[in-house]
């Protein structure tokens, strides 16, 4: 008896629902792929609701064009599209759908509803479908434009919505992908609620007045604008001036034929055009737009067509380099030489009508022989008693105070080492008890020395020490920030002018949720609405470190956690607090700074590395010094 055959055809439920794991990731992917159809379909104005972030309901409202009754069932089949005929048009593309996958592959795992009509017709269709099956199809008044609506997401697939992030997680992920869209295409108006509640609401603009509008007029006024054209590419857009640089949370976006990408060789680029302009671990923001030949280019490599590949790329990042580099030198944001004319004397120049001024004829006293006896101008006799000049300065340490938490400059060459003892008494500067056994690891030692503004080297019993002193500072300030945290409780210093923070509507969502912890480490922002935020007070300790951008790198390392405990944000708070607070290289150390800095790390629970893992402190064993004179 012959053998059964094993290989058949899935069933089109079990072949739509295994591709839809592709397509459809989470309720932002919903979103992503009807809002894209809206545009295609010529929408001026789209409304997007979520219901406990997409994953009860999630509906997508567009005026566009709509569809017919016939149209409106085949969009369901798999591979049904109207972008594409043959498959030369896969090398013309100019929508963003064309595989025709992204409403079967909804179908497949949510419960969908879908009221459409087009402007020539009477009355609209409306179809129910629930995992790939057309449960019914009905005529019905409706306004011209189509209506989605996705109900019960991954109803059918438990372990995917198992799966799921936060709510608010999935918010920022839908956030984003509107922002793509709504920035490509400014001529279209966006709305976007949750629960009722909107986050988004954006009128047809200009490019630059739609940045403005999801992003704050701040980073519209710090953006310079870019429009070259060359045979190869046409780049437009906007890039930010060296002064809006940030560590965390810079806006980047680009675009090649309206459609969003992310392309790191070309982020290179653009980042090499600052380079000697900003430190090299800051980004700046841009939104830059590519357009090329269609047929240069391919987005047929992932469902999500954010990887794309050029043809041209070596050739286009050049290109996007120089131009960068160009609008940077029109804007003078280059640094140019400042010269300093403080106490310089006024200098009048010479009118037309003012004649120059002979000086006198010098007198030459002929009299005069240096080598004559008592011939000699008289002078007054220097004293050599150098002990008086010294008097009632014995003991005392000369020049100014200098305190970790304030930043300061370099007062000596960097090369050159600081020597010192250890005070009589603790430093003021330590809030916390002395490490009991901290002769452990050093003994208390007789001297300590900064080499090159960075390290402290002191003796040990077993040889010598070397700390690196931001880490280490790093590693006390987050320790106490994360105290702080858990107690709630901090000081707060009031700003004499507030500072106004506009944020993002997924930013602002976030820093909702975040004001008691900023408020426990001795923040006082308020909330202004419309993705506003005052920040009224401080913490003690920060000064000459700029507000805005300390919270702004604060809440984007937050933001980075993603679906994390609580413990987890408050970390991220303290150890960007923590990085910003902290000592700086070539920061001059006193003696009694570099003693006191050394005793409060070794108070702390982990001091031999950083928050994020980086080694604090390097020992030199004696026998590695002794080999080295052998």
């Amino acid at each position: 008896m012959a053998s059964e055959d094993l290989i058949h055809l899935l069933p089109d439920s079990v072949a739509n629902q295994i591709a839809a794991g592709e397509v459809i990731q989470r309720p932002a992917s919903v979103v992503k792929e009807l809002v894209e159809n809206s545009v295609d379909a010529g929408a001026t104005v789209i409304q997007v609701r979520l219901v406990d972030a997409g994953r009860t309901n999630i509906q997508v409202i567009d005026n566009g064009k709509g569809m017919s009754e016939t149209d409106a069932r085949m969009s369901f089949e798999r591979h049904a599209t109207s972008k594409i005929k043959n498959p030369a048009d896969l090398f013309a593309l100019h929508t963003f759908g064309f595989r025709g996958e992204a409403l079967a592959s909804i179908a497949a795992v949510a419960q969908v509803e879908v009221r459409t009509r087009r402007a020539e017709d009477e009355l609209g269709t409306v179809i129910h479908i629930a995992a790939s099956r057309i449960e019914s199809q009905e005529v019905e008044m409706c306004p011209v434009g189509t209506n989605f609506q996705v109900k019960n997401l991954f109803f059918n697939v438990p372990a995917r919505r198992k799966f799921l992030k936060s709510d608010q997680t999935e918010v920022n992920n839908v956030l984003a992908e509107i922002e793509r869209v709504a920035l490509v295409h400014p001529e279209i108006a966006f709305s976007v609620f949750r629960n009722d509640v909107e986050l988004i609401n954006v009128p047809q603009a200009t490019s630059r007045q739609r940045i403005q509008h999801l992003f704050g007029k701040k980073l519209g006024q710090e953006l310079l604008s870019v429009d070259v054209d060359t045979t190869l590419v046409k780049i437009t857009g906007c890039v930010g001036v060296p002064e809006s640089a940030r560590k965390k949370g810079a806006h980047c976006f680009f675009f090649v034929n309206g459609r969003y990408m992310r392309h790191p060789y070309f982020h290179k680029a653009v980042m090499e055009a600052y380079a000697h302009l900003i430190p090299a671990t800051e980004q700046v923001p841009y939104f830059l737009y590519f357009t090329v030949d269609p047929s240069r280019i391919d987005v047929n490599i992932h469902p999500t067509k954010t990887e794309i590949k050029f043809e041209d790329e070596q050739a286009i990042w050049q290109i996007l380099m120089a131009s960068v580099r160009e609008v940077l030198g029109r804007s003078n944001a280059a640094p140019s030489i400042d010269f300093d004319v403080a106490d310089c004397p006024d200098i009048p120049v010479l009118g037309s009508g003012n004649a120059a001024l002979t000086p006198p004829m010098p007198t030459v006293d002929s009299s005069y022989n240096p080598f004559k006896q008592g011939g000699a101008p008289s002078h007054k006799s220097v004293s050599t008693r150098w002990n008086d000049l010294y008097k009632g300065v014995e003991g005392s340490h000369v020049g100014r105070e200098i305190r970790f938490d304030e930043p300061m400059e370099a007062d000596l060459p960097w090369d050159e080492p600081t020597r010192g003892g250890l005070p009589d008494e603790q430093s003021p500067l330590s809030d916390t008890p002395l490490f009991d056994d901290a002769a452990a690891m050093h003994d208390k030692c007789s001297d300590c020395y900064q080499y090159k503004g960075r390290y402290i080297v002191t003796s040990m019993k077993s040889g010598l020490m070397l700390v690196d002193q931001h880490r280490a500072h790093v590693r006390i300030l987050y320790q106490r920030y994360m105290a702080q945290l858990s107690e709630q409780r901090s000081a707060s210093q009031g700003l004499l002018f507030p500072e106004m923070l506009t944020l993002s509507a997924s930013q602002a969502m976030m820093m909702e949720q975040l004001l008691d912890d900023f408020a426990g480490l001795g923040f006082d922002i308020s909330n202004m609405g419309g993705g506003s935020f005052a920040i009224q007070g401080v913490p003690g300790g920060i000064e000459g470190l700029n507000p805005s951008s300390l919270v702004g790198d604060m809440l984007a390392g937050a933001i980075e956690q993603g679906n994390v405990s609580k413990e987890e944000v408050h970390r991220a708070l303290a150890l960007t607090m923590a990085r910003s607070a902290a000592i700086v290289v070539g920061q001059v150390l006193s003696p009694d700074e570099m003693t006191a800095l050394i005793d409060e790390l070794f108070a702390c629970d982990m001091p031999a590395y950083t928050p994020d893992g980086k080694k604090v402190f390097a020992i030199i064993e004696e026998n590695d010094i002794e080999k080295r004179f052998s």
